[in-house]
C-alpha cells in the first residue's frame, strides 16, 4: 500500500490546483451521467487498489459526517449506551440542523487510525469518500470540496483529468 500524501502536502495541491478543478467539475456536470458514474467508479477501484485509510484517517480527524437518527441507535448499542447518551455526549446540531460530531478528531478514533466503533460507524464514514455511489451528479460539490481533505477523491479526480485528457486527444 502506498503511504497517504500528508494533510499539508494534499491541502497545497488541491488550492494549487483549485481554478483548474473548478473548471474540471463544469466539464463533469455535462457528462452523461453514466459517463460520470463509470469514470469515478474506475478511477475509485484503482485509487483504493493502492491505498488504505488506516496511513491517513484524515477525514476523522477534521470533518464530521452528518449523523442519523440510525446512526444514533447503531453507536448505542455498540457503546451499551442509550441514543439520547450518545446524543448528549458526542452530537450537536450544525447550522443546517443535522447532528455532527461535537469535536473533531472524531472521537472514536484511535491513536493508530483505528475507529472504535467501525463496525457501528456512521453510515456516512461508511461510505466516504463517495466516489463509488451511484449518481455522482448529485455530489460533484461535496466532491470537489473532498480533494482537499482525501487522497483518494485527489487521486481520482488527477485519474480523471488524465483520461479525459487522453480521450479528447484520439
Amino acid at each position: 500500500m502506498e503511504s497517504a500524501l500528508s494533510p499539508r502536502r494534499l491541502n497545497e495541491l488541491a488550492n494549487s490546483q483549485r481554478a483548474e478543478n473548478k473548471q474540471l467539475f463544469k466539464k463533469l456536470k455535462r457528462l452523461k451521467p453514466d459517463t460520470l458514474d463509470k469514470l469515478f467508479h474506475e478511477a475509485h477501484g484503482k485509487e483504493f487498489e493502492k491505498f488504505s485509510c488506516l496511513t491517513c484517517a484524515n477525514c476523522c480527524k477534521t470533518i464530521s459526517p452528518i449523523i442519523t437518527f440510525h446512526d444514533v441507535e447503531r453507536m448505542a448499542k455498540a457503546l451499551r449506551q442509550k441514543p439520547s447518551v450518545i446524543v448528549d455526549e458526542y452530537l450537536e446540531l450544525d447550522s443546517d440542523g443535522d447532528f455532527v460530531f461535537r469535536v473533531a478528531p472524531c472521537p472514536f478514533l484511535q491513536p493508530d487510525n483505528r475507529c472504535m466503533i467501525y463496525g457501528s460507524r456512521p453510515k456516512a464514514c461508511r461510505e466516504y469518500p463517495h466516489t463509488d455511489r451511484k449518481r455522482m451528479h448529485g455530489i460533484l460539490g461535496i466532491t470537489l470540496k473532498n480533494v482537499e481533505i482525501c487522497p483518494v477523491v485527489y487521486g481520482v479526480v488527477e485519474r480523471i483529468k488524465a483520461e479525459l485528457r487522453s480521450s479528447s486527444s484520439n
